[in-house]
């Protein structure tokens, strides 16, 4: 029998604001919890190599992968609002670590793992002043396309950044994107074919997992070959290099360096992987959440990430943020609460403790080869086609952010990224859509119907009809002043129910416009108008100007009261006939 979880409310009071595993944990019975170890176990087997991957992406020691996905795993567990997200290293957050400190430090060294826990401390601490602060929905202004551009250039500086691996070659790290490109086309004629060999071998195998098992972990058995093929073909006597062996112990305390220089070179790059760790958390959360039919509270979400990259700084963690991939094999096992990713970074730690000396026979190479495959998956193609498909302004924020990352600093890129899509976002509410409306004399209540729609209507030469979507504020106000007054007919009638915020500047606009109208001699009217606008117009002495008996409750009375207002000559010469208020026509 399947048990079947009822979600609470994400909107929570009191303690279930700061402590939400109280409110899961009160649900748990023996069928939760076996589903959740089921699914733990799956999650602890995916997440070994990826994690091993990972730190060697951020420029890490291969174990700070493995201890990233223990601590900080638990607390965003315990701590976060969805019950599926499954946090720990992720390539992008991996790949930001690496470009931000290798000008600062020799990647895998002592002072490079300690700026990498302090970049993460600062990560936390920026996300959890974020979610104290509850501003959770910031991250509602961030295009979809600003994810997916930069998640593409991540994916291909992955890529490239591992071919030296794949190749054999020696090309210098840190490197810019055009200056390794360089180099490896120089040094391509001394390609070692055997390291090659072990690296495509592994990507094939992995490759071949993902399309006709899925549901295995392909990578683990992708290294396992690679590993094999390097045994077989003498590793060391045709220089393959091997990761060596992992210490078999749980995640050491550390401390990050408190030096306010370093703090201050650190502040920048932080904000960065705190925005794109937040980015990335709440994006899979709420991507999972559809599915799951859970709704998920941002603020929540980003008290959790941050606490588990804040605790995590001083358990040997770097910086952490939901994992897309081992999120939809948490949901696909059959997780039902956070106690699966507990039981995931539980069974990991049992791993680390039994098998980790495992790891010296497992080739750099082979590495690489499952690095591309994980580069190559991250590239979205789907969502790309629908992108540049469907808008051309989403379009120019997705290619613009994937070249700042190949190009820029990629916290650079982020920031780009985000300030393109707010500049998409406030250009689209700037510009409310202004709609041109008349009755359809087809239809029995006479209903006003848009023109665009139908070209057949007629329309009054003395009374423009229009409708407002969007909202009357500051920024809309320019757009509108031109498109009211760029209306021939003398009078105007605004359908308001499409007005959803005024403020002072909008109201202030509506005032103007209706002053101006009648020293033209016609007028402004409005029907439908919204309690909150009305209630600026009252408090903001703005009715005054417009007038009170020119807002009308709907469009019938509009139409009652407006017609017989109008020029009875011109009504006399008029062949539009649109309303049935119209005066007959002469004899």
């Amino acid at each position: 029998m399947t048990t079947k979880i009822v979600y609470p409310n994400s909107d929570h009071s009191g303690w279930r604001a700061y402590f939400p595993f109280l409110i899961w944990f009160k649900i748990l019975n023996k069928q939760i919890i076996t589903a959740d170890l089921i699914a733990g176990l799956t999650g602890a087997i995916i997440v070994l190599p990826q994690g091993v991957a990972y730190a060697m992406i951020a420029g890490l020691p291969p174990e700070y992968g493995l201890y990233a996905a223990i601590i900080p795993t638990i607390i965003a567990a315990l701590f976060g609002s969805s019950w599926h997200l499954i946090s720990g290293p992720t390539v992008a957050m991996s790949i930001l670590i690496y470009t931000a400190l290798s000008p600062l430090a020799t990647p895998g060294s002592e002072e490079f793992v300690k700026l990498a826990l302090t970049l993460t401390l600062l990560a936390g601490l920026f996300q959890f002043a974020l979610g104290l602060a509850r501003m959770g929905t910031l991250i509602n202004f961030v295009s979809h396309s600003v994810v997916v551009g930069f998640t593409a250039g991540a994916a291909v500086l992955i890529a490239v950044s591992q071919l030296k691996n794949v190749l054999g070659l020696d090309v210098s790290s840190g490197s810019s994107f055009v200056h390794t490109l360089v180099e490896l086309a120089q040094q391509l004629p001394q390609t070692n074919f055997y390291v090659f060999t072990v690296a495509i071998s592994t990507l094939i195998v992995s490759v071949l997992f993902k399309k006709y098992a899925p549901r295995l972990p392909g990578m683990l058995f992708a290294m396992i070959v690679g590993s094999l093929l390097a045994l077989a073909l003498d590793a060391q006597t045709h220089h393959i290099e091997l990761v060596g062996s992992l210490p078999s112990q749980l995640p050491p305390l550390s401390l990050p360096d408190f030096s306010p220089t370093v703090l201050h070179h650190l502040a920048t790059p932080a904000l960065a992987i705190a925005l794109l760790g937040l980015v990335e958390a709440v994006s899979i959360a709420r991507s999972v959440g559809t599915r799951s039919h859970q709704m998920i509270d941002g603020n929540q979400e980003f008290i959790g990430q941050g606490l588990s990259n804040i605790v995590g700084a001083f358990f040997s963690g770097y910086a952490s943020s939901g994992s897309f991939t081992r999120t939809g094999i948490n949901y696909e096992s059959g997780a039902k609460t956070p106690l699966a990713a507990i039981f995931a970074a539980l069974f990991l730690t049992l791993i680390i403790l039994l098998i980790a000396p495992l790891t010296a026979y497992v080739p750099i190479p082979s590495m690489a080869g499952v690095l591309l495959a994980v580069a190559y998956n991250l590239i979205d193609f789907h969502h790309i086609k629908s992108i540049i498909k469907v808008s051309r302004s989403e379009s120019s924020v997705l290619f613009v952010t994937f070249l700042s990352t190949l190009f820029l600093e990629l916290e650079f890129a982020i920031y780009i990224g985000v300030l393109l899509s707010l500049m998409v976002y406030l250009s689209r509410t700037s510009k409310p859509h202004v709609v041109a409306m008349s009755p359809d004399s087809s239809s029995s209540r006479r209903s006003f119907t848009n023109l665009a729609r139908n070209s057949n209507l007629k329309e009054c030469p003395q009374l423009k009809i229009i409708r407002i979507d969007g909202s009357l504020f500051f920024g809309a106000i320019s757009h509108l002043t031109k498109v009211l007054q760029s209306i021939k007919e003398p009078c105007l009638l605004v359908v308001s129910s499409g007005i959803n915020f005024t403020d002072v500047a909008g109201a202030e606009m509506l005032a103007h416009e209706a002053v101006r109208r009648r020293e033209l001699g016609g007028a402004m009217y409005l029907t439908k108008v919204k309690m909150r606008t009305q209630d600026i117009f009252e408090r903001g002495g703005y009715l005054k100007e417009i007038r009170e008996e020119n807002l009308f409750r709907t469009k019938e009375e509009a139409i009652q009261g407006i017609v017989p207002q109008l020029d009875k000559n011109i009504c006399a010469t008029c062949t539009a006939r649109i309303f049935s208020e119209c005066p007959k026509k002469p004899e």
